[in-house]
């Protein structure tokens, strides 16, 4: 019976210390799931830089129907191109523009990476600013009937264009790249939260997805959204 009892206690021992064992892994396994979880959902510094690039993208898209709408002289929503301003004005510039500037040109410049290249972005970035100045004054219907503010709307959105195409590419061919290697591993996470951050602050809750509404709803107006569009007929 002694034998029976203690063989007995050591198998309900050995089968509770094994389950223990077995919800300290599955604990252990939860937590390193959601750890992965997090670490999958979170966007790092150059992701978020290059998808609000496709933002750029898109209201360049925008802008260049505009002007062919304007030469053509068809019909052009004036809320449709002031629209595309606006998201350039307070997304790109005032937002966008505003990271660069604070957080990867002065510490590219500290380490004598593409000091060259840097200047010239941010004189783009001062140029840009005073086209989009005459874009938000000229996108009016009043405007575009008068030949010479229409002629002038039209310049300035082709510089506008002719400008960030190279600008963005450069950037995320170039300069987002050797960014990365020249902050530590802890750094440059560190910069991806504070970018969300900043993001929501400035742009509220719905922050890039919101501007991502906003541009397919004038895509929308402008009849430029459909995708399929696009493709050639070869």
């Amino acid at each position: 019976m002694n034998n029976s009892h203690s063989r007995r206690g050591f198998l309900q021992g050995a089968g509770l210390g094994i389950g223990v064992m077995l919800t300290g892994c599955s604990d252990r396994e939860h937590v390193e799931s959601k750890k992965s979880e997090k670490e999958n959902d979170d966007v790092t510094p150059g992701e978020d830089l290059m998808r609000e690039h496709g933002v750029l993208k898109r209201v360049l898209l925008v802008y260049e129907e505009s002007i062919r709408r304007l030469n053509a002289q068809e019909d052009l929503p004036p809320e449709a191109l002031l629209g595309g301003a606006n998201i350039i004005r307070s997304f790109i510039e005032d937002y966008h523009e505003k990271l660069e500037e604070e957080q990867l040109f002065p510490r590219l410049r500290k380490a004598g990476k593409l000091v060259e290249i840097v200047d010239i972005l941010q004189q783009q970035h001062n140029a840009g600013r005073k086209l989009t100045e005459g874009t938000l004054r000229l996108a009016n219907r009043q405007a575009f009937k008068n030949p010479e503010e229409r002629r002038q709307l039209v310049d300035g959105l082709q510089q506008f264009i002719r400008m960030y195409n190279p600008h963005e590419a450069r950037e995320d061919t170039v300069v987002f790249p050797v960014f990365r290697t020249i902050v530590s591993k802890h750094e440059y996470d560190a910069l991806g939260e504070d970018f969300e951050k900043i993001e929501h602050q400035k742009l509220g809750a719905d922050g890039f997805e919101g501007m991502v509404n906003r541009i397919e709803e004038i895509e929308k107006k402008l009849g430029i959204y459909d995708l399929a569009q696009f493709t050639p007929r070869v």
